[in-house]
């Protein structure tokens, strides 16, 4: 027992005296060089040791010039300039480390086999967020290692295990875009009260692990479900932003032969019947430009997740798919701005802690009319320029006013660790301008008179959006999450010419003609979602609802001629209850739920039972299904005109005119994966009921009939022109992927058949506008020193569409003629077949401490005229055909900076 005593009293001797030692360590010379030399020459003079990462020291240059100097003192300086740390070890020995890591939980990187446990079946809960910025990162997978259990965090960051075997297990944090993160728990370890920081793989600092590299997609979670990491967009080629929306269109499934939207076409469903929310909010409109990008803003997300169909009870509203965006929370620990700029815009951001417990974000970003810019509107306005100045340039030019800007906002107050409080601002618009006010010399209208013109050509459309979120961790067993939102969507649209015409008699006459369109809609909601789990294996999911729309759309040729005027509100009320059960060890899980909602307009309840089943035959191979039913209330219906293109229009629906609509779901696949290959197959089969479109093309014309020009007579009602049908869309979704290395990306094919049935237009079935029968991508990432490379392939098959076939003119009685349209079947022609290639390379360098990246991407490389839709022109009664196309070859260049 003596000599028990007197080895550990030699050992607590030995400690202190290293202690005592470094305490009376003075520094006094110059020190030239990198801090990881500086640390080894101070070691040499005065047999201090250190423990530090010298990859990460050797990037750092210091010229110090110390005047008897305690070391502690001069070590604490360099490190507050360069957001490091030093610790004091128990043997004495100083450590180097990132300023905010947490030594409790860096212990844990190593395993101790002289620990033993002490506890079996334990809770083990805590927080995850991001190493560099402090913010907290949701939906990150946590597994036991060894052993069949495992969680999702939620969307603030927070996790809760049960029945971890013993406090001496070990836990893999998993994350697309970081690096995966080992721990091995020890029975003094905060087990409750974990605060893991992960590590992207864009940062510099010390690696705990990396046994494995995550990539930029992650695609075998869950069926049917895709995750992308925003922070890594920037190595795709791009148009010119880097752009979610457009990233997931190079998925298997999701259609990308669409220059002219953003909007996901989902396994043959429509932009609209694709939930989008941000930061718990619906965005209506996720274009700019008129649909050349999305409307987000990657520097303000910080996660994203796509689920392509049968997604949860939690989700309801759309037929198609859910886009689920998390918004940057900020830095929480110290003010950090960056910003992009390239030949479309100009994008900055702004992050700020106020305290420890509260952030800020901003960023804005805004298009100049740069080359690119010039291209796509071009491209895309040129005719319409033309048809909306019928006086060329005789007697005045337009000045034309065009651009999009979009702003991001989002405070975040955390009090305690239980709660989580934010407020997030969206706001994005487009406008075009391209109106006149000729300059007509008097006399100009002929007898004396004199004519005032005003030429209108504008168009405004966007989207505002807010959300007031209260999150709390009731225990490690119980989480909420509520929110308030408000979202309101416009488009503007005027084509006209006003003005008034003063005779020679002095009498004036007023003129207006012209096209007038007018889109709004409002959203408040609120909704609460909860989570319990309440025996290890079980996760029940419930929550409730309640969305108030009023929307509103106008559509008129004059100030008169009112061709269909709509306001409609209604109140949704929804309720859900799901259960996450894993049996056999979770190689058998099975997600049931039940979503029901009450529609005020119809007075009725439906009913939308939803099931997802996970069979995992090993660690590699799994076997998936799913099936659902799915009501859409509001919707976005198609406008059709044969000779000037489709409109699109939001309406409510009342469940006669404009029925609900609905869509039963079946999916079925499996997937093999490994640490390096990913193969996913499924295969999908969908009902679709309550579809609707808005034609003019059975509009009666000539006297009585009461459409424009008419004689007058019976007075048609144009909300008869709403035509109802039903459709199907089943396919096949392939995907192979290469998940790590210097060389990775994927190969996707979509084999699909999407098909519509409108009595008005024939008892036979047609193929849907956006079918597309065959759909191959691939997609190539390489990284070599301080280069990204990339590549894109896409093809598709050509688009079907409805063309007239001739035209002829009849002699009316009273002499007058008429003229009428021969018009196809619908959709009984296709577009030719589609494909591009893009490239880009990304050099990632330092403006002096500014970590910063210049890119450069070419669209359409080898100059495909894919074309977008075809214009015809009826002369002498023939049909006249001409090609619009698509963009050719576009390069752009990025420069990209931030401070740290």
């Amino acid at each position: 027992m003596q000599k028990l005593l007197l080895f550990f009293l030699l050992l607590y001797s030995g400690s202190l005296a290293a202690q005592t030692r470094v305490d009376s360590v003075r520094v006094n010379k110059l020190y030239l060089g990198t801090f990881e030399k500086v640390l080894d020459q101070i070691s040499t003079e005065h047999k201090v040791n250190f423990v530090f990462n010298r990859k990460a020291l050797s990037k750092i240059d210091l010229v110090e010039r110390p005047i008897d100097e305690p070391l502690l003192r001069f070590l604490g300086q360099i490190c507050a300039a360069h957001e490091l740390k030093v610790i004091r070890l128990p043997d004495g020995a100083l450590k180097i480390m990132g300023a905010y890591e947490n030594p409790a939980i860096e212990a844990l990187a190593t395993k101790d086999s002289k620990v033993g446990a002490k506890q079996k079946n334990i809770t083990v809960a805590g927080l995850i967020t991001d190493r560099t910025s402090g913010e907290a990162l949701p939906f990150v997978t946590v597994r036991v290692v060894g052993a069949a259990i495992g969680v999702t965090a939620n969307v603030d960051g927070q996790f809760t295990l049960l029945n971890v075997p013993t406090d001496t297990s070990s836990l893999i944090f998993k994350y697309v875009g970081y690096d995966p993160l080992l721990i091995y728990l020890r029975p003094d370890a905060p087990l409750l009260d974990m605060q893991i920081s992960m590590k992207s793989e864009a940062t510099l600092e010390e690696v705990v692990i990396t046994a494995e590299r995550e990539e930029l997609l992650k695609a075998s979670e869950q069926i049917s479900m895709l995750k992308m990491t925003p922070s890594k967009l920037a190595t795709l080629p791009s148009l010119g932003e880097r752009d979610i929306f457009r990233s997931f269109q190079l998925m298997p499934g999701i259609s990308a032969a669409n220059e002219h939207t953003s909007g996901l076409y989902v396994r043959g469903g429509t932009p609209d019947q694709a939930l989008t929310l941000y930061d718990g909010f619906t965005v209506y409109n996720v274009d700019h430009l008129f649909g050349f990008f999305s409307a987000f803003n990657s520097s303000s997300i910080k996660d994203v997740q796509l689920y392509k169909g049968v997604f949860d009870a939690k989700y309801g509203g759309r037929l198609s798919s859910v886009v689920e965006i998390t918004g940057k929370d900020g830095n929480n620990r110290k003010f950090n701005a960056g910003g992009d700029l390239s030949l479309l815009s100009a994008n900055i951001w702004m992050e700020q802690p106020f305290g420890e417990k509260w952030t800020t974000i901003v960023t804005a970003r805004r298009s100049w009319k740069g080359p690119l810019y010039e291209k796509i509107f071009d491209r895309f306005s040129g005719e319409a320029e033309e048809e909306s100045n019928p006086f060329g340039n005789r007697f005045g030019n337009a000045q034309v006013a065009s651009y999009f800007y979009d702003v991001n906002a989002k405070t975040t107050w955390k009090p305690n660790k239980k709660d989580v409080f934010s407020l997030s601002f969206y706001n994005g618009a487009d406008k075009l301008d391209n109106s006149i006010r000729p300059q007509l010399p008097d006399g100009f209208a002929g007898g004396g008179g004199r004519l005032n013109l005003e030429i209108t050509d504008l168009t405004k459309w966007g989207n505002t959006g807010a959300s007031l979120k209260w999150s709390r961790k009731w225990n490690e067993r119980l989480y909420s999450n509520s929110l308030a939102s408000y979202s309101n969507y416009f488009s503007k649209r005027e084509r006209s010419v006003g003005g008034s015409f003063t005779g020679g008699d002095g009498e004036t006459q007023d003129i207006r003609r012209g096209t007038f369109e007018n889109n709004n809609l409002n959203d408040v909601s609120a909704k609460t979602d909860w989570e319990w789990k309440f025996l290890p294996g079980q996760q029940l999911e419930f929550g409730a609802s309640a969305t108030q729309n009023d929307i509103t759309y106008t559509y008129a040729q004059s100030d008169t001629a009112s061709l269909l005027d709509r306001s409609s509100n209604g109140l949704t009320a929804t309720a859900y209850l799901q259960d996450k059960a894993s049996f056999f060890k979770e190689k058998l899980i099975i997600t049931p739920g039940l979503r029901t909602s009450y529609f005020s307009p119809t007075g009725k309840m439906y009913y939308e039972p939803r099931a997802n089943i996970l069979f995992k035959i090993s660690d590699k191979f799994k076997l998936k299904a799913a099936t659902g039913l799915y009501y859409q209330f509001a919707k976005r219906v198609i406008r059709e005109d044969i000779l000037s293109g489709s409109r699109d229009f939001w309406v409510l629906t009342d469940g006669v005119r404009l029925p609900v609509a609905s869509s039963k779901q079946y999916v079925a696949g499996f997937s093999w994966e490994n640490r390096t290959w990913l193969f996913d197959a499924e295969a999908y089969y969908k009902t679709l009921d309550g579809l609707t479109e808005y034609s003019l093309r059975f509009t009666p014309t000539g006297p009585g009939g009461g459409g424009p020009g008419g004689g007058g007579g019976a007075q048609v009602s144009y909300e008869e022109n709403f035509f109802n049908g039903t459709g199907t869309a089943r396919g096949i979704d392939l995907l192979l992927q290469k998940k790590h290395g210097r060389f990775n990306g994927w190969i996707g094919y979509t084999l699909g058949d999407t098909r519509q049935n409108y009595p008005v237009y024939g008892a036979s079935d047609f193929y849907a506008s956006n079918d597309v029968t065959h759909e191959f991508k691939i997609v190539g990432l390489y990284k070599w020193r301080k280069w990204d490379f990339s590549a894109t392939w896409i093809y598709a098959s050509g688009k079907p569409y409805t063309a007239p076939e001739g035209g002829y003119q009849i002699t009316l009685l009273d002499g007058t003629t008429q003229d009428f349209l021969n018009v196809s079947a619908k959709n009984a022609y296709r577009l030719p077949d589609y494909h591009r290639i893009d490239v880009a390379a990304t050099y990632n360098f330092w403006l002096g401490n500014a970590p910063s990246t210049l890119g450069l991407s070419i669209f359409n490389l080898y100059n495909r005229a894919n074309v977008w839709y075809k214009e015809f022109e009826i002369i002498d009664n023939q049909v006249i055909a001409t090609d619009v196309n698509y963009l050719g070859i576009t390069p752009n260049i990025t420069l990209g900076v931030k401070l740290r």
